[in-house]
């Protein structure tokens, strides 16, 4: 039988207190960095513009580079913001390392969704429906979307890769913060337990 002592002195309660306070720091934090990131995506981004020409709109000049720029500012904001983000987390929340991992992998794919869905709300609205109603030849910018298989391209789906982004540089900022700061355990931190 158990007495609901937990090895380090605390109730089971306790460390399950623990745990939940953990968690939403971690997936709070990521929610608003998220929509912080979208912001600062827009803000970046410059919108390509195309023409009207028989009700569809068209990218003008035409290239990949055109169509490609919101696809890149997602990945550098994203990749930036995750990593930032992980470092200050991962420093701060010095035990558990198995709970803030995983808490950080579904705050990071919250947060890039997050991303996405404010920075296209902020941007201009979808050329292509509106290219029904105007004039041949007529100037539209682009809405802002990332590249994906999807022939809409609005909605986030996980069929492109700029939407790794996000975890990616979480993931790689707790790997720095905890192979680099071991020191802090060993000059004496009680890490707690780790899950």
């Amino acid at each position: 039988m158990t007495d609901g002592r937990l090895t380090h002195g605390g109730t089971t309660s306790d460390g399950l207190r623990a745990v939940a306070v953990r968690v939403a720091v971690v997936l709070g934090t990521f929610a608003v960095v998220g929509a912080i990131a979208g912001v600062v995506w827009e803000w970046l981004w410059t919108p390509p513009l195309g023409i009207v020409y028989r009700g569809e709109w068209l990218f003008e000049p035409a290239g990949p580079d055109y169509a490609f720029s919101g696809t890149g500012w997602y990945v550098v904001v994203a990749l930036a913001a995750g990593l930032i983000t992980a470092l200050v987390l991962g420093w701060v929340l010095v035990s558990g390392e198995l709970t803030t991992l995983a808490a950080v992998l579904v705050g990071s794919v919250l947060a890039g969704w997050l991303m996405f869905t404010v920075g296209h709300t902020l941007g201009p609205p979808d050329p292509r429906p509106l290219a029904a109603a105007k004039d041949d030849l007529e100037r539209l910018p682009s809405d802002l979307r990332v590249a994906t298989d999807d022939p809409d391209g609005a909605s986030y789906s996980l069929t492109s890769s700029a939407f790794v982004a996000f975890p990616l540089g979480s993931t790689l900022g707790l790997v720095l913060v905890w192979f680099t700061t071991r020191g802090r355990r060993v000059r004496g931190v009680d890490p707690g337990p780790a899950g």
